[in-house]
Order: structure tokens, then C-alpha cells, then sequence
């Protein structure tokens, strides 16, 4: 009889366990963000997503990158540029920020900057710029007809500027971040201005 009921009462208690095992989970486990709910994060999405045209652009070590390198892992693009005064080294920063605060889901992103003035952003002077962020940040640059055809696919509109006699020009860009998912596809934006917190919220959410 004894036996019986130890028997009863270590299976109700291991019930329970798991019952509490599985609400934990549940509670602590990011769930997906509805699209009304990302809005309020300044991240829009578009259904379906949209494929990308071909492009032919180069990373910041000098190799070749096409649009099927963005698959595998979510990806968040910034078109800006290395002597941007100060939108630009913001972005940056913010998006080192959210990349700390998604901690081990991370892995599951890459950050690119995307440069809109490769007349002075060579390769290496990108690498660099990123470094001071995050050495895992990439950065592309290319022909100017490239990433002018790349960034009017993913709505990144900037003014290019070619040849300038002016050694401090500035060139005028979107301040949004472009996502692009792991079927290297255009997926949407975070509007700007942006937020750390509430971009960290939404990827959180997305990676998961």
C-alpha cells in the first residue's frame, strides 16, 4: 500500500514538474511578433518577399559578392559610408549594440555596411571603419552602377556622387536598415530613426 502510493505521488509530482518545465519555456522563449507588432518596432515586412536581381558587388577583403552569399542567415544591410560625420558611426554603433543584446542568437545574423561613396571606400579602408564596431561586421563597395542597382531593389535610394572636385563631400542616403532573409530574398526595413531596444526586440522575435 505504501508503495502505491509513493508510486502515485512521485508520478503526480513529476507531472507536475514538466507542466511547470513547459509554462517556464513558454515564458521565457520570445514569442513571433504579430506584423501590427513589429510596426510599432519600426520594422515592416513585405509578403512575399521579393528576389533580388543580379549584382555584382565587392567585400571589404577585395573578393567578389552576388546575392546568393546573403543566404543562410538573416541579414541586416546599412547603405552608408566611412566619412559620414555622423549618422552613419551612430548606425553603426547601435547595431553593435542590438548584436550584444541578442547575445547567442547573433550567430544567427550578419551585419553589412553597404558603401554608397566607393570612390574613397576601398576594401580596406572599410575594413578598417567596421573594425572600430564590430570585426564581424561586412562591408561591401563596388562600381557605382552596381550598388545604385542593388540599392533601388531594396528601396536604400542615395544621390551618387562621381568624380568630385570636393575632397570633403558628403552623399545623402536612406537612413533605413534593410533586411534581407536567409533565401537571400528582400524581406523589408527598419525605418528610421532607429532604436536599439526596440530593434533588439524585433530580431529577437525574427531569429527565433
Amino acid at each position: 500500500m505504501n508503495k502505491g502510493i509513493f508510486i502515485t505521488v512521485a508520478t503526480c509530482l513529476g507531472f507536475i514538474a514538466l507542466i511547470l518545465a513547459l509554462f517556464l519555456s513558454r515564458f521565457y522563449t520570445p514569442r513571433e511578433l504579430t506584423l501590427d507588432e513589429y510596426k510599432t518596432l519600426g520594422a515592416y515586412f513585405i509578403d512575399p518577399p521579393r528576389q533580388l536581381a543580379d549584382f555584382n558587388l565587392i567585400d571589404d577583403r577585395g573578393n567578389e559578392f552576388l546575392p546568393d552569399q546573403f543566404k543562410g542567415k538573416w541579414n541586416i544591410l546599412f547603405f552608408g559610408f566611412t566619412y559620414c560625420p555622423d549618422i552613419c558611426p551612430l548606425t553603426m554603433k547601435q547595431l553593435s549594440d542590438v548584436k550584444e543584446a541578442l547575445s547567442e542568437n547573433s550567430n544567427k545574423m550578419r551585419v553589412f555596411l553597404v558603401s554608397v561613396d566607393p570612390d574613397r571606400d576601398k576594401p580596406e579602408n572599410l575594413r578598417i571603419y567596421l573594425n572600430n564596431f564590430d570585426d564581424e561586421f561586412q562591408g561591401l563597395t563596388g562600381e557605382i552602377d552596381q550598388i545604385y542597382k542593388f540599392s533601388t531593389q531594396v528601396n536604400a535610394p542615395f544621390f551618387p556622387v562621381v568624380n568630385s572636385k570636393e575632397p570633403n563631400y558628403t552623399v545623402d542616403h536612406s537612413g533605413s536598415l534593410v533586411v534581407i532573409n536567409p533565401e537571400a530574398q528582400y524581406a523589408g526595413f527598419f525605418r528610421a530613426p532607429h532604436d536599439t531596444n526596440k530593434i533588439s526586440k524585433a530580431l529577437a522575435s525574427l531569429l527565433n
